[in-house]
């Protein structure tokens, strides 16, 4: 897979994505383009229009033109590559597709977005069926819609849409917000296992629904401990941490133990023993199936990044750091903001 593909899903489903508009689904619902799931397939599965897809599929064209689907970024932010996915779609897929892409603030409704200002991120490109199609993308504009365009018809499985998360900064400066949120900017830089599950899930919106939504790492054979390295949305201070190990009912960790970091720059974070490192969380027990919220005794200093340690290993449904930006945080998001 290209390196893109490491980054979230800006217009995941269940990171509040949402297709709002299509030309056509006459065969197969536009909400599938972004559902979660690897695309399924069950042959001989035939309703009242042909065999059942799980993609986007329209009609065969008998005039002039081609079908689009208008996707809301359910995170708005940079994007950095394209998957386009015609799994499952072998004789009835689009010999060729483009994606724009543009940034209008506010909630538009469809309509008003056909006067927006629309960047050619991915360009015309060929397509085969059944097949995975990646495509790194050089724009560097903050982005809040992608219009996905195939010509003439046919059915597409799924859309990703991977990039950097940039958070508007008017929705968060002066507030308690989750400094660890993906939706503000969150990203999990560093990991020792992911055997499972990625531990970005870790700072998902909402609730885990199971065990897979969530991070889970292999059993351990050694003396060693499982952990990440969070890079919060910006320099904060936090006041409240929240371990929640709902759905890991035989395999939440023993103990969990959070440290703090206040890093700028592009330095490499120092190792864990460096004294720049501070407890913020010291080792406690954790139950199975239980969310757990811990005020923090000393909730004055700043830090950028967080590294959870759990003991000896196991899987975290969400990791919250509630608190709020430092006058330099709110700089920098507004910078970034207003850059792109």
């Amino acid at each position: 897979m290209s390196d893109f593909t490491n980054l979230p899903d800006l217009a995941l489903r269940s990171y509040r994505g949402s297709v709002i508009a299509a030309s056509d689904e006459s065969f197969e619902e536009r909400e599938n383009l972004i559902q979660p799931w690897q695309p399924r397939f069950s042959p001989d599965t035939f309703g009242p229009k042909g065999q059942e897809y799980d993609g986007w599929e329209t009609r065969r064209r008998r005039t002039p033109g081609n079908d689009w689907a208008l996707i809301r970024l359910g995170l708005p932010g940079i994007v950095r590559g394209v998957v386009i996915d015609t799994a499952w779609f072998k004789g009835n897929y689009p010999p060729f597709a483009s994606v724009e892409a543009t940034r209008v603030e506010g909630y538009p409704a469809a309509a008003e977005l056909d006067s927006a200002e629309w960047v050619e991120i991915v360009p015309r490109s060929a397509l085969g069926g059944d097949a995975r199609h990646e495509f790194p993308v050089a724009a560097d504009g903050v982005f809040t819609h992608v219009r996905l365009n195939m010509f003439p018809d046919g059915g597409i499985a799924r859309l990703r849409v991977h990039g950097e998360v940039v958070p508007d900064p008017a929705l968060l400066t002066g507030l308690t917000i989750d400094l660890a949120a993906l939706e503000n900017g969150a990203r999990v830089t560093a990991c020792s296992n992911e055997f499972y599950s990625v531990p970005d899930n870790m700072l998902a919106p909402g609730l885990a629904r199971n065990q897979a939504e969530g991070w889970e790492t292999a059993r351990r054979r050694d003396d060693g401990n499982d952990w990440a390295v969070v890079e919060l949305a910006a320099q904060g201070v936090p006041q409240l941490i929240e371990i929640d190990t709902t759905n890991l009912v035989f395999n939440s960790p023993g103990q969990v133990r959070v440290l703090g970091i206040d890093h700028s720059g592009d330095e490499p974070l120092p190792a864990p023993g460096d004294p720049a490192w501070f407890e913020l969380l010291p080792a406690i027990p954790v139950q199975p199936d239980t969310p757990h919220r811990f005020r923090l005794a000393d909730a004055t200093r700043p830090v950028t990044h967080v590294r959870v340690d759990i003991y000896p290993d196991g899987g975290i449904a969400r990791l919250r750091v509630l608190g709020s930006l430092t006058a330099a945080g709110e700089r920098d998001l507004a910078a970034r903001w207003s850059a792109n």
